[in-house]
């Protein structure tokens, strides 16, 4: 394991709260030292209730301490870019929320600037981390499932109120379910099939939840480089649905329900030839998972979870379908985000 890493927090956020703070606190070697906010007020309560010792409203004096090697990103969508590239120019490693950016160019340019500074850029894309996901892409890779034919994710549930914020609101933020939802569709895909999706066929609608001209609900068709269809759906007002993933194949099928949540649950059932086979799953906390692939990253040992370039990848897929719902055609989606073949 990597020795004492000290972070510092953008975004007195609530997914820092609730999430974050305890993930990077139970990962040995961690110590959360300081957060930032444009609010000195706000970033003060935040700091008081959590346990924070020391608060910034200026951003380059949280990136001039010697104190913090690492830097957690959780503001607007849109502030990413620019304080990536800071923390970048400042040394620090970076693991930064998702959407990585709000275009594919700002996204290259934030994975070139880490790699040039030689600091680690993770995203936090949990759902890698998932227990039903992560046996379900054993078996993909293990070739039980046959040829991949088709796939499946539903990602829908009742946006919490407290968080009906810029999300739903404001269209400078990059807000909208398909830059908070179907980029972790993408990246789960990606990531069970270990395929980049090459084409996309969407449409969005406005079911009253989000203000007007941006959208809560999301379908799309993508298509990937090896050929497999995956139907996605992605909703913001729906209480009571339930989130899934499938994987159809020439010789088996995969069933997964309650996998794309925040917290460590979910079941995974296998169907082929010997009937239905419930998948034994280890759940974790997912976000510790992320937290501690990064700080092994940090030491030198392999990659995050999701590197930058798979956070540019996802990116660019949601791009692909919010263009295609615009236009009503298939999207292609940014070949620069490709892996080689």
């Amino acid at each position: 394991m990597p020795g004492r890493i000290g972070w510092g927090f953008i975004g007195a956020s609530t997914i820092s709260r609730e999430w974050m703070l305890e993930a990077v606190r139970r990962t040995p070697g961690n110590e959360v030292v300081a957060v930032f906010s444009r609010s000195r007020q706000r970033g003060e309560r935040f700091a008081a209730e959590t346990g924070i010792g020391k608060v910034y409203d200026r951003l380059a004096d949280l990136l001039a301490a010697p104190d913090i090697q690492a830097i957690y990103v959780a503001s607007t969508n849109e502030r990413h870019h620019s304080e990536v590239l800071a923390c970048a120019a400042a040394g620090k490693h970076v693991l930064c929320e998702k959407p990585l950016a709000v275009t594919v160019d700002e996204g290259l340019e934030m994975v070139a600037a880490c790699e040039r500074a030689k600091v680690v850029l993770a995203v936090n894309h949990h759902l890698r981390g998932a227990a039903p996901h992560r046996a379900m892409r054993e078996i993909i890779a293990s070739g039980r499932l046959g040829r991949i034919v088709v796939a499946r994710t539903a990602h829908g549930a009742l946006l919490p109120e407290h968080l009906q914020t810029w999300r739903i609101r404001d269209p400078a933020t990059g807000a909208g379910a398909v830059l908070d939802l179907t980029v972790h569709d993408a990246d789960i895909v990606r990531f069970l099939l270990d395929d980049e999706i090459v084409a996309a066929q969407a449409m969005t609608a406005n079911s009253g939840l989000a203000a007007g001209g941006i959208e809560d609900t999301a379908l799309a068709i993508l298509r990937t480089r090896g050929g497999v269809l995956v139907h996605v759906q992605d909703v913001f007002n729906t209480p009571f649905n339930r989130t899934a993933a499938e994987i159809h194949g020439t010789k088996g099928s995969l069933f997964a329900l309650d996998c794309m949540t925040q917290e460590p649950v979910g079941t995974v059932t296998l169907r082929d030839t010997g009937g239905e086979t419930p998948i034994e799953l280890v759940h974790e906390n997912r976000y510790a998972r992320v937290v501690r692939q990064f700080n092994e990253a940090i030491a030198g040992h392999g990659q995050p979870d999701c590197t930058g370039r798979d956070g540019v990848a996802s990116l660019a897929v949601a791009l692909a379908v919010l263009e295609s719902a615009r236009t009503g055609c298939e999207a292609k989606v940014d070949s620069r985000t490709f892996a080689p073949i």
